[in-house]
């Protein structure tokens, strides 16, 4: 399979973030950003990250670095399931800290854990 450029990359995300309504992206004031590298958090890889600063506003950062890494044997179709999926979680954290709610936190937590445990 070919990888997809970093430019088609951030061209498959436009297009998954033009199908979201306007009214769920209150508050983004950052908005979308793509950055070439990888990011990992130990043995895992960060596909996005919904970010809150002081400065910078709240934004979502996604790591082609993390999706090439991942998926470089995929056909595009995963690219692009991986990437609505990748915008959706995101953005719930998004929608989740407006609200004061941190409900994919600790799923994510729990997934963790879990994972940990088979581990040892």
């Amino acid at each position: 399979m070919r990888v997809p450029s970093f430019d088609e990359f951030a061209d498959m995300l436009d297009l998954a973030i033009e199908r979201i309504p306007e009214r769920f992206l209150r508050a983004l004031t950052g908005g979308f950003n793509v950055q070439e590298e990888k990011k990992r958090d130990g043995d895992y890889y960060v596909m996005g990250e919904y970010i809150e600063d002081g400065l910078l506003g709240n934004f979502i950062m996604f790591y082609y670095g993390s999706f090439k890494a991942l998926l470089a044997d995929e056909p595009l179709a995963v690219w692009e399931e991986e990437i609505m999926d990748t915008v959706l979680h995101e953005l719930q954290h998004h929608l989740e800290s407006m609200a004061g709610r941190d409900d994919l936190a600790q799923k994510e937590i729990e997934e963790l854990t879990q994972a940990l445990r088979k581990g040892c």
